[in-house]
């Protein structure tokens, strides 16, 4: 127990509380039992310990991480009544799918324990989302996105920005603009930055050793965290790398599923499974019409990479333009909990009620002049007018 409490004090002794997440404001952190779930790498663990370290009394509290290999000759009841009758109370776990069978301890404490407070997270989506009914209803369940270009400028540049509601921005975006070039004059050379490294926090450790991050991370992923959830044979996840670099380097993807199953060497049904299981581990988006639900079997309209620094580290330099566009503004709506559907014309659509075409400067509105509720946004300018909005402007939305 001593040296687990060691190295959580280690751990908070480097944790930095300057900058923190959006989803910080977000998480009622007075509730029982939570559950924050996320792709690795995007700063879960360091989400944990700003909030202890701002917040909660350390003789009271502890973070453990499940991975740890003090774990594999004790369990985490052991170690949870210990620090309950330490009068400890807020008790952090992550890493949780590392720890078999955690499902079943973490329900026995919410159960018996009522005023120990859990909080558990982990990496692996597919074993968050495999957990039982029981222990799920009983878990506040958060989901953490990967940065936004706001994030992003406020973690490299300490310029913190406010975040704007979708139907503030589009009603209101030139004075936005206005407001935020007060404070940051030349937001298009931050947002080429972020295009190239800035959809995860590890950039910090080196903007240019990023691709290699990045590529660890894919491997980590597909090698390590999918056979957790899933069995998979070791030449699936040959052909799953495969996959995602022909997306990486495609023009905004609308697959041919025969063609690309071709190309990856894999029947049509099992390209359909990796395509989910790429969608769940948020390695890719399978863009679906409205009217089609998230399903193993149901085909996507389009594919995308899940950012556009996997599509960096995976295009070997030779990304396409309007991949990076559409990438971009998918995960910057999706990450502010916005629904993105394909719609029947037009690139996007937003919540059922909005229409998007995205393109370069020159970009007409042909293609959705007959709706309603449709904007053009435009790469390459700083201010839009009427219905044209400037891509970057959409990473301000949390």
């Amino acid at each position: 127990m001593e040296v687990l409490t060691n190295k959580y004090r280690a751990l908070l002794r480097h944790t930095r509380v300057g900058f923190v997440r959006e989803l910080n404001n977000k998480v009622n952190w007075n509730a029982r039992a939570i559950c924050i779930e996320g792709a690795r790498g995007t700063g879960k663990s360091t989400l944990m310990l700003q909030h202890i370290k701002a917040n909660l009394p350390l003789d009271r509290t502890l973070y453990l991480s499940l991975d740890d290999l003090y774990f594999k000759q004790h369990t985490l009841t052991d170690v949870a009544e210990m620090f309950y009758q330490q009068d400890g109370r807020h008790l952090f776990l992550d890493e949780v799918h590392k720890y078999p069978d955690w499902q079943r301890e973490v329900k026995n404490l919410y159960d018996f324990k009522p005023d120990l407070q859990l909080v558990v997270s982990g990496s692996s989506i597919l074993a968050l989302q495999r957990s039982d009914a029981d222990l799920s209803r009983r878990l506040l369940h958060y989901h953490l996105p990967e940065l936004s270009l706001r994030e992003f400028i406020a973690l490299k540049e300490k310029v913190i920005l406010p975040a704007f509601a979708l139907d503030d921005l589009l009603q209101n975006h030139q004075a936005i603009v206005d407001e935020v070039k007060d404070a940051l004059p030349s937001p298009l050379k931050f947002f080429r930055e972020y295009l190239s490294y800035g959809a995860y926090p590890i950039f910090l450790e080196g903007e240019k050793d990023f691709a290699i991050r990045m590529n660890q991370l894919i491997n980590v992923i597909i090698d390590y965290d999918l056979p957790e959830a899933r069995p998979i044979e070791p030449g699936t996840q040959a052909k799953l790398k495969r996959l995602l670099y022909i997306i990486s380097t495609a023009v905004p993807f609308t697959p041919n599923i025969t063609n690309l199953a071709r190309q990856v060497e894999t029947s049509r049904s099992r390209l359909l499974e990796m395509l989910y299981l790429l969608e769940k581990a948020k390695l890719i988006y399978n863009l679906r019409s409205a009217s089609f639900g998230i399903s193993l079997m149901n085909k996507p309209e389009k594919i995308f990479l899940h950012n556009t620094s996997l599509i960096i580290a995976l295009a070997e330099g030779q990304p396409n333009p309007g991949n990076l566009r559409e990438t971009f503004f998918f995960t910057q709506l999706d990450g502010a909990g916005h629904r993105v559907t394909y719609p029947k014309t037009g690139d996007f659509l937003i919540d059922d009620r909005y229409t998007f075409e995205i393109g370069g400067k020159g970009k007409g509105n042909k293609q959705i002049a007959q709706n309603k509720n449709a904007f053009l946004v435009l790469d390459d300018i700083e201010y839009g007018s009427a219905n044209r909005i400037p891509l970057w402007l959409f990473g301000f939305l949390y």
